[in-house]
């Protein structure tokens, strides 16, 4: 069995290890270590970028609860 790698956005400061992914900015992966709620609004918007339909979905369902967009 093979474990698939975590994608990452390469930085100096991070600690994990994982295929790189060009963040959105450049300033991401900093904004991200200090804040947990941009962090994730950032990772669901890759989710966009490299996902596979059920991760998009999924991430589509959380944007929703987080931005509040309830019917």
């Amino acid at each position: 069995m093979s474990a698939e790698l975590p994608y990452v956005w390469p930085s100096e400061d991070g600690d994990d290890y994982g295929l790189a992914l060009t963040p959105l900015h450049p300033s991401v992966p900093k904004v991200s270590l200090e804040d947990s709620a941009f962090h994730e609004l950032m990772a669901l918007i890759d989710v966009f970028r490299i996902g596979r339909a059920r991760e998009r979905r999924l991430a589509e369902q959380r944007l929703i609860v987080i931005l509040d967009l309830q019917p």
